[in-house]
């Protein structure tokens, strides 16, 4: 139990990043019509550094909030609206300015300790949970999948910040396919910059120390996630390309063309289109029609038509077997010839084939 205990520790501890404020506001300006009336939880917030409860308090007139619930994981201080020590995780509840200076004041907040150590999981939490209206939040990048299934167990609005990968995962693919989950409306391009505890090892490139002092580190293929509606997601991609054969190759495995770039997509082509995952920052869903993702368990609307159990793996610049099976190809999106990865597959009579990055798999509604 307690190298279980430990290890949870250093899970939660690399998942602690702090949001900027500026991401949050430009993120939340797509939606303050939807939060009139409504409480709101951010359910994996410390409210002494959490800039979603800091956007919130302070905006909570402005936005016609009802109720403003934070949770925290094991807050070991709650100095920030007493001096009081506690060893319990706590969560806080805000109503709205009471004295008329609009300023969130300690008076003003209740701040009650939880039982357990204020996993989003746990029972009182989900207690919690259940008298939200929308989630808001940045969940552990390493439970996503988890805390997605809650939000989605207990039918709650939600806007959400995880990793555009995560769209790839099983779990979380079909969501997107159905239209219950989309992008959101300001990030779609670049890194961002996340805060970090003072204890954090700064390792990878980007990381730095702020001039306050504080330690952050920048992350890729940041994204929001949400289920809540805004205009620009119904917005027609503009396409300008024509299709010619030479210039949108035919999978070796799917009925599909491969498209390399989103912007290249072409606009008279009817078929079924292999895009890159970034597509979806683009998604208007009347549109297009996402059939599925070159990925094992994904694509029944578009089956792959090729398997590669028989081929071997070589390596690009050598030519050299690499020992493994080109079944480890199966239902990727798959081109002829060697590409330019790392590896590419060669056949029992000779075939070259290589596979790509992962693919949405698109059609054109007609509209």
């Amino acid at each position: 139990m307690a190298n279980k205990n430990l290890s949870r520790a250093k899970v939660a501890k690399k998942d602690e990043f702090y949001t900027q404020l500026e991401d949050i506001n430009n993120e939340l300006l797509h939606y303050t019509k939807q939060f009139s009336g409504k409480t709101v939880l951010c359910n994996c917030d410390d409210p002494r550094v959490s800039n979603f409860f800091t956007y919130f308090a302070y905006n909570f007139k402005f936005l016609g909030l009802k109720k403003l619930i934070t949770t925290c994981y094991k807050n070991q201080n709650m100095d920030l609206f007493s001096q009081n020590k506690c060893e319990s995780a706590v969560y806080l509840e805000y109503e709205g300015d009471k004295n008329g200076n609009s300023i969130p004041d300690v008076e003003e907040i209740g701040i009650k300790p939880l039982k357990g150590d204020g996993d989003f999981r746990s029972k009182e939490c989900i207690e919690l949970l259940k008298e939200a209206d929308i989630v808001v939040t940045n969940p552990p990048f390493s439970l996503f999948r988890e805390y997605v299934a809650q939000l989605m167990e207990y039918d709650k609005k939600f806007l959400i910040i995880g990793n555009l990968n995560a769209v790839t995962y099983k779990e979380i693919y079909p969501l997107i396919e159905e239209n219950k989950m989309w992008m959101g409306a300001s990030i779609h391009s670049g890194d961002r910059k996340f805060w970090v505890p003072d204890d954090y090892e700064l390792k990878a490139a980007g990381c730095g120390i702020d001039e306050t002092g504080r330690k952050y580190i920048r992350v890729k293929g940041v994204r929001w996630f949400t289920n809540l509606d805004y205009k620009e997601r119904h917005d027609n991609l503009i396409l300008y390309k024509n299709y010619l054969p030479e210039s949108y190759p035919q999978y070796d495995n799917f009925n599909a063309i491969n498209v390399d770039k989103t912007s290249d997509i072409p606009c008279d082509y009817d078929g079924v289109m292999g895009v890159p995952i970034t597509f979806l920052d683009k998604y208007n869903p009347e549109q297009f029609e996402i059939v599925g993702l070159t990925q094992i368990g994904c694509h029944d609307k578009c089956p792959d038509i090729k398997k590669y159990n028989d081929y071997k793996e070589c390596i690009t610049a050598t030519d050299e077997l690499t020992g493994a099976s080109g079944g480890k190809t199966n239902e990727n999106a798959v081109l002829k010839g060697k590409g330019n990865k790392k590896t590419y597959y060669k056949g029992p009579n000779g075939e070259i084939v290589h596979s790509e990055y992962k693919r949405l798999l698109i059609r054109k509604r007609h509209q």
